[in-house]
């Protein structure tokens, strides 16, 4: 007695080309590179990075160096106070540039400008003009006062602010345009409603504006706390980490390492960042999931 098997309902004992259907197949096929991608560059580097910070005594190394210690202080203050700092001006600047006025567009385009060009020579100009011998900003100060300008990298917390400062004149662009997508996304008519009532625009802003972006404005917020954690251009470009080690931060810390040839403390700085990155990453995904 013969048994006709369909495709659909092939043995259990099949072969597994056999049991696939044909989109099945193009889907593992088309899946495969992406596969891996993610072991090559992802999983594999990330698993050896945990096995090279594997030992105690790199922790103990770092506990006991007063840079990671400063690093960590560092690192705190870029969060709290510059991501903050940056995306309360993104709110109200995205407020500016939802104005349709001519002006205000071309406007735009040259505030869009510090995001859209490469970090290396931004960041090295802004260095370069603050240089204490020939910079332009010590040129104006001697042109116009008589004095010579300070040496602004030279003080370690005038250092860190600038740090802080290049950051946000780097990735305020950003944070901009996307908070002004959120404010485009509210109804017209709240506003016009609102008008007739006679309501201030802090009156709109804070019963129609406010609960409308408060969740976008708080994703980006931690979005942008982890994206920082990792960002070593404004710090490393600026200052080098410098003066005396003492403005680095975690994620420039690991390349201070790495130039000692210590690269299990290099390792150890990085998961080190660990807990300040999963506790944003739960709240952001806690979030998004509601």
């Amino acid at each position: 007695m013969a048994i006709t098997l369909s495709q659909d309902h092939a043995m259990p004992g099949a072969p597994l080309s056999a049991r696939l259907t044909m989109p099945q197949v193009w889907g593992i096929v088309l899946l495969a590179p992406y596969a891996l991608v993610f072991l090559a560059f992802v999983v594999y580097p990330v698993g050896y990075g945990l096995w090279l910070a594997r030992h105690p005594e790199s922790y103990v190394a770092l506990y006991h160096d007063p840079i990671f210690a400063r690093a960590a202080v560092n690192t705190l203050i870029f969060l709290l106070i510059g991501i903050n700092f940056k995306m309360l001006i993104a709110l109200f600047l995205s407020g500016f540039f939802v104005q349709e006025r001519r002006w205000i567009k071309w406007l735009s385009v040259l505030f869009i400008l510090p995001w859209a060009v490469p970090s290396i020579p931004t960041i090295l100009s802004v260095r370069f003009m603050f240089n204490p011998e020939w910079g332009m900003i010590n040129q104006l100060i001697f042109r116009f006062t008589g004095d010579d300008g300070p040496n602004w990298l030279n003080d370690p917390a005038v250092a860190l602010t600038m740090a802080i400062g290049v950051h946000i004149w780097k990735s305020l662009p950003f944070w901009t345009l996307i908070l002004m997508t959120g404010r485009l996304a509210i109804s017209q008519d709240l506003f016009e409603a609102a008008d007739v009532d006679g309501a201030t625009w802090w009156q709109k802003f804070r019963f129609i504006t406010w609960p409308s972006m408060q969740m976008l404005y708080i994703t980006c917020t931690l979005l942008s706390m982890i994206w920082t954690l990792g960002d070593f251009n404004s710090v490393y470009l600026l200052t080098g980490g410098g003066p005396a080690d003492l403005t680095h931060v975690l994620a420039t810390l690991g390349i201070r390492y790495l130039r000692l040839d210590q690269l299990s403390l290099a390792m150890a700085s990085i998961v080190c960042a660990l807990p300040f990155v999963l506790p944003l990453v739960y709240f952001m995904m806690k979030r998004l999931s509601r």
